[in-house]
């Protein structure tokens, strides 16, 4: 008798320990239901945000990304009369610095470039992630700060490695831990998200905080005053313009 009721504890605690078991797939359908689900996510075609970003003691910039399907993304800031742009057409990745004495149009770098299509993607690296071409593994629970979460680890395919932190209470991203190659060396950052906010039916960040893992100080903080869905965004806005043409030589007298 005592050993029928130890199997059948012993069956019990297995059941529900296998009740329990979440996977990579069942948390990754639990975030995205949380931002507001697949159908509102996907019928997002083009989105403008209006914010600022903070990069320390009084270094704030007023900043406008705006992004479209399949693949577009254009971030313009403004800091000390001067206007930058990144910009992502899909296929070409271009920026305007001035703060480098730079005023004309000129590609990406190799690096930008595979930092720029990574921010083109409206869904971010979980919708349909394998589609993608990404691998996601569970790797169980944590804690941030003294909050639950659940780690997924995520691989793209371009070869990064990125580790989220999704709050265990509401399926949202709280924390992301990456690492990427710059010019050969492997470069460690993490990102904060926070202030969610519900737009039109999404629950989105307005709050993005980014700094290298380990650094010191604030880092770089991305505040979002406003966003707008599927605002009209012409191709032009993403595509990279022609130079300037040079002015002429003053001809001799």
């Amino acid at each position: 008798m005592k050993r029928k009721t130890f199997a059948g504890l012993l069956l019990a605690g297995l059941m529900g320990t296998a009740a329990w078991a979440q996977t990579a797939d069942e948390i990754i359908a639990k975030n995205i239901e949380a931002k507001g689900g697949l159908e509102k996510l996907k019928a997002i075609q083009t989105m403008r945000i209006t914010g600022k970003m903070m990069m320390g003691p009084g270094m704030e910039a007023p900043l406008i990304i705006e992004s479209a399907r399949p693949h577009k993304m254009r971030m313009e800031f403004t800091f000390q009369g001067m206007t930058g742009i990144q910009a992502y057409d899909g296929t070409t990745g271009w920026m305007v610095m001035p703060f480098m004495g730079k005023k004309d149009p000129e590609p990406m770098s190799a690096d930008d470039l595979k930092q720029a299509e990574d921010q083109a993607d409206i869904d971010g690296p979980l919708v349909d992630y394998k589609d993608k071409g990404n691998q996601v593994e569970y790797l169980g629970k944590d804690e941030v700060e003294g909050t639950p979460v659940f780690k997924l680890k995520v691989t793209k395919k371009n070869g990064d490695i990125q580790t989220l932190y999704l709050d265990a209470d509401s399926y949202l991203e709280i924390k992301a831990e990456g690492k990427t190659k710059v010019r050969g060396q492997e470069i460690e950052g993490e990102t904060t998200f926070g202030d969610y906010k519900e737009v039109d039916g999404l629950v989105i960040a307005h709050s993005i905080q980014s700094k290298m893992k380990g650094g010191q100080g604030p880092g770089q903080t991305i505040t979002f005053e406003k966003i707008e869905i599927n605002p009209e965004l012409p191709a032009s806005r993403f595509e990279m313009p022609a130079a300037a043409p040079a002015a002429e030589a003053p001809k001799p007298q």
